[in-house]
Order: C-alpha cells, then structure tokens, then sequence
C-alpha cells in the first residue's frame, strides 16, 4: 500500500457521520503545512462546519450536524489544495534550556547506536535548528515540531515506556518533540527541560501556538 508521503494525491476520509479527515501528500515540511494552514482558513468559513483543527501534515473538519452527502466536501477540499495557496503565520521564539542525557535522557545512548553518532555530535545536532511549530495535538499544549536533522532520525521505541515526565525531550522517527506533561510515550527521550507548555489555570492555557518557534539550548550534557 502507498504511504501518503509518497502519494502526489491527497486522502480525504470520513469520521464517523460529523467528521472529517483530509491527509495532504508528500513529506512532512514547511511549505505542506503552510497550506495546511491556509486551508484550515477557507474552510472555517463553510456554513456546516463547525472547527477546522490543523494537525501535522493533515487537517480535521467536525461539522455542525451530519452533511446529507460527503462528495461535495471531498470535492471542495481537493480543489482548495490543488490551489496552493499558503499561510505564514508569524509567532515568537522561545528558548528551551534543555539538560541532555542521564536520567533526564535515558534513550540518548539507544540514538547514538542507531545513529553511529556520538553523544556530543547528537546533542549539538539536536540543538542547533530553530523549530517551527506545525501543531498542537497529541495531549494539552503538546508541540508538533517539524526541521530536525534528519541524519538523528531514529525509529520509535518497540516497547513503548509507560511514563515519561513532563518536559521530556524525544525523538521518534524523523520528529521531535517535547512532552507537555507525564504519561506514555513510544520516542526516544534525550534530555529535560523545565519549560511549562500547559496551565489550566492561564489565559491561555496552551504556552505555545502553529507559527511560533522553538530553538533548544544546551544547559548541560550528562553522563
């Protein structure tokens, strides 16, 4: 079966009777989210839709109440693509301090291995490219961050850890990504910071939003 990042046509999906997925083709990046964005923008407009909710690489349409047929919103989406307009949102950038490796990166060994890297060259890797912010999903103030080198890309863990704390700075494929708070977690996680993305009590809740950037700073490399 053809994976859509090397289809050249996008899927659109149903989910259940009031949603919607739409995947865009191609490789994760920059320019396949900037339209994400952009379409997101044209479709909240529609009169049945009631949220359109960015995600990586993909978009998710909940309607106010079931469409009588699908086939129009399959249409409309893939002539909105095929249109290729884009959005650049502009955001701040926020500085992590992260402390890598140790018991704050318990797996930085396991990228190393896969890698034939060593941690010093993993770690400045990592921190060196300025992230774009995709999304927001996953759990509460959770980042999808797209731009890491691809020469640490690492497969996600065949056993998944039942709890990683919150903060926890991973890797998983060619993704990574910074827990906003503890649970499980299949990446491979490599370091720790203290940067708060979620606070039920602020307004807003969420620290970081879509066209923000995080670059990663080295507090401290541990054995």
């Amino acid at each position: 079966m053809m994976s859509i990042e090397t289809s050249k046509e996008p899927v659109v999906s149903a989910l259940g009777t009031r949603a919607m997925l739409f995947e865009a083709p191609g490789a994760l990046g920059l320019e396949n989210q900037q339209r994400i964005w952009a379409l997101s923008n044209q479709v909240q407009q529609w009169s049945l839709v009631a949220e359109a909710v960015p995600g990586m690489n993909n978009l998710m349409l909940t309607f106010h109440q079931p469409p009588q047929a699908l086939e129009p919103f399959y249409d409309a989406l893939l002539a909105e693509w095929q249109r290729g307009e884009t959005q650049t949102l502009q955001g701040r950038v926020v500085e992590l301090p992260v402390y890598y490796g140790g018991e704050y990166g318990p797996h930085l060994c396991d990228v190393a291995q896969h890698t034939g890297l060593s941690i010093a060259e993993i770690v400045r890797r990592h921190a060196e490219p300025l992230y774009p912010v995709y999304a927001l999903g996953s759990h509460p103030g959770y980042c999808y961050l797209g731009g890491m080198d691809p020469s640490i890309a690492t497969p996600r863990r065949q056993t998944p850890v039942l709890s990683i704390p919150g903060g926890a700075v991973s890797i998983g494929g060619v993704q990574t990504g910074v827990s906003a708070s503890a649970g499980p977690s299949g990446w491979n996680t490599i370091g720790h910071t203290e940067f708060v993305f979620f606070d039920a009590t602020a307004t807003p809740p969420v620290t970081l939003r879509p066209g923000d950037s995080v670059q990663f700073r080295i507090q401290k490399v541990l054995s």
